[in-house]
C-alpha cells in the first residue's frame, strides 16, 4: 500500500539508524512510483563509478536516433518546505539539476521540442521516500527524498545525511516504448546536526556526477 508520504518513512529511518549506514542504490521499497514499471533494472556502475539500478532495452543505441525531447526534471511527488529545506532551497535544487542535466542532453544530441520519428523522449524526477512499513519513528524523513540518518556523537547530536533520489527514463518517440530506465541514489555531504539547515551545495556533487555519467553513458550493444 502506496500509504506512507514524505514525512511517514518511519520504519525506513528506524532501519538506517539501526544499521548505522543506508545502502548505496535505491531500494524497491523506496520506488516512487514515478516509472510505471520497475522491472528488469539491475545493479551496474555509471561511469563516474557510482551504484545505480539501470535497465536498457536489448539493441538500444542512442545513436540511432537524431533529437532527444528533454522534459523538465520535476518532484514527485511535489514537496512542501520546511524548517530545515525552504520553498528557495527546492527551488534552486531542481533548476540546478535541470541546468546540469539538460546541458548533458544537449551535449549528446539535438533538443527539440516535438518529438519526430527518430526522437526519444527523457523524462526523469528527484523523488521521494515512500515506505509502507511503520515503526518507531526518531526522524521524519526529509521531502526531496533527502534520506535523514545519524551518527552519534559525544555532543550527543547527530550528523545528518543527505541523500538524493532520482528516477528517469527513455521513450522512444516513434514506439512510446520505454528503451532506458534508471534509479539512482547518490549521498551529498553532511548536516552538522538535526538543525542545520540544507543548502543546494549539499547536494551539488550529486547533481554534478549525475549529469557527467550522462553525458558519458555509452549506449552502443556490446
Amino acid at each position: 500500500m502506496h500509504s506512507t508520504s514524505l514525512f511517514k518513512a518511519s520504519g525506513l529511518a528506524a532501519l538506517l539508524l539501526l544499521a548505522g549506514c543506508s545502502s548505496s542504490v535505491t531500494k524497491p521499497e523506496q520506488y516512487s512510483g514515478f516509472l510505471k514499471d520497475y522491472s528488469g533494472l539491475e545493479k551496474t556502475t555509471s561511469a563516474t563509478g557510482k551504484p545505480v539500478m539501470r535497465w536498457v532495452a536489448p539493441g538500444f543505441n542512442l545513436n540511432n536516433y537524431d533529437s532527444i525531447v528533454y522534459n523538465p526534471v520535476v518532484y514527485y511527488p511535489a514537496p512542501k518546505p520546511t524548517g530545515q529545506i525552504s520553498q528557495k532551497v527546492l527551488d534552486g535544487l531542481l533548476n540546478y539539476t535541470n541546468d546540469k542535466l539538460k546541458t548533458s542532453a544537449a551535449s549528446r544530441k539535438p533538443l527539440v521540442a516535438t518529438p519526430g520519428p527518430r526522437s526519444v523522449i527523457f523524462r526523469g524526477a528527484i523523488t521521494a521516500v515512500d515506505s509502507s512499513k511503520e515503526g518507531l519513528q526518531f526522524y521524519e524523513v526529509l521531502p526531496v527524498a533527502l534520506v535523514v540518518a545519524g551518527t552519534q556523537v559525544a555532543t550527543g547530536h547527530r550528523t545528518m545525511d543527505t541523500s538524493l533520489f532520482f528516477e528517469g527514463e527513455l521513450i522512444d518517440a516513434a514506439t512510446q516504448k520505454t528503451v532506458v530506465k534508471l534509479v539512482r541514489k547518490g549521498e551529498g555531504k553532511d548536516l552538522k546536526n538535526e538543525n542545520a539547515p540544507l543548502t543546494v551545495d549539499n547536494l551539488k556533487q550529486v547533481i554534478d556526477d549525475m549529469a557527467t555519467d550522462a553525458r558519458m553513458f555509452d549506449s552502443a550493444p556490446k
